[in-house]
């Protein structure tokens, strides 16, 4: 019988995320043991969220609550649950100096008597508008080293830096199973929660996403009100040529987090562009653009707000909306050139 070895991919199956983490500080020094525990205390929020998502119909948390949040759209019961599990399961460990949600107008500010050098901004849970047919919906989630001296004295500077400076990002997905995606900047790597023992563990190893894709993520419902280089590049995409793969296949669910995951696996491009109606784009940069495009970068992937790496825009304000366009790098770098008017 052929012995068993330990970096044998059968055993990622055996590999939690706490021993994942405790591989990885050894792998990479850098990281430090503070971002582990943050990585940590977001995991076992994310079980919180979990455990209710997936009993939301039974908990009475379905449905909206009948007020708005700073974005002006009406907020699902099950928003502000994972809002408020999100805050006190990671607030009351006292690693963050500072917290930023889609949900709060402005910034949440920890005890000042246990604050760290830290910033965390996040989407409680993207894609809820789904939340009550079923579809799948998600945390998605960003820290910052924050640049006051002083964690006491912590403020909104410390979370408008651009996100080239995050430090780790990642999201978890709600689906036909729960997986944690996560980058500190050395690879991507994902996990599916085991029910039946409580933990996370190693599932996607190393993500890769596909120079290029075969799908396309874009509401073509919109059609009226996109400028004519997203049509252009959108009719590119249904055109026949081998070569390229072309025609692509349209996969579309409306929540975010759902439509990244497929394409990061499995090669695409999303496409949210600035529309008539939105002329600064919808999604928020900081919550989602700035963490899902840390992590498709550090998996060989690319994204871009049309005209400018996403990465590299320096916010203004915490509830600043951006266009995107993120996924394989050769589909986002065709999707630029139709943009920028040079197809």
């Amino acid at each position: 019988m052929d012995p068993i070895t330990l970096n044998d991919p059968a055993m990622n199956k055996l590999t939690t995320i706490e021993s994942h983490f405790l591989q990885q500080q050894k792998l990479y020094p850098e990281v430090n043991a503070e971002v582990i525990d943050l990585l940590h205390d977001v995991a076992f929020a994310a079980k919180l969220v979990r455990r209710e998502v997936v009993r939301a119909g039974l908990a009475d948390i379905l449905g909206l609550t009948g007020s708005t949040n700073v974005q002006g759209e009406e907020v699902k019961k099950l928003d502000l649950f994972a809002n408020e599990k999100i805050i006190c399961a990671i607030g009351q460990h006292g690693r963050f100096a500072i917290m930023g949600s889609e949900e709060n107008d402005s910034i949440i500010i920890p005890p000042k008597n246990e604050t760290g050098n830290y910033a965390l901004l996040f989407d409680p849970l993207d894609g809820s508008s789904n939340i009550d047919v079923n579809v799948s919906v998600g945390t998605i989630f960003s820290i910052y080293r924050i640049k006051s001296e002083d964690p006491g004295n912590a403020s909104l500077a410390d979370c408008l830096q651009s996100g080239a400076e995050q430090v780790a990002a990642g999201y978890v997905i709600y689906g036909s199973s729960v997986v944690m995606v996560y980058t500190t900047g050395h690879g991507v790597h994902g996990f599916t929660y085991d029910p039946t023992i409580g933990e996370f563990l190693l599932s996607h190893e190393n993500i890769i996403t596909p120079e290029r894709g075969k799908y396309y993520s874009a509401n073509e419902g919109s059609w009226a009100q996109l400028n004519d280089g997203t049509k252009r590049f959108l009719d590119y995409l249904k055109e026949e040529d081998a070569e390229t793969g072309r025609p692509y296949s349209t996969r579309y669910i409306g929540s975010l987090v759902a439509d990244f995951h497929r394409n990061l696996l499995t090669g695409g491009v999303f496409v949210y562009p600035a529309t008539k109606k939105h002329k600064q784009g919808k999604l928020r940069l900081m919550y989602e653009a700035n963490p899902l495009s840390f992590i498709c970068e550090q998996a060989g992937g690319r994204a871009t707000d049309g005209e400018r790496r996403i990465l590299d825009i320096v916010p203004e304000e915490l509830h600043q909306r951006t266009p995107l366009y993120i996924g394989s790098k050769e589909d986002v770098l065709v999707a630029e050139e139709f943009e920028q008017g040079k197809r």
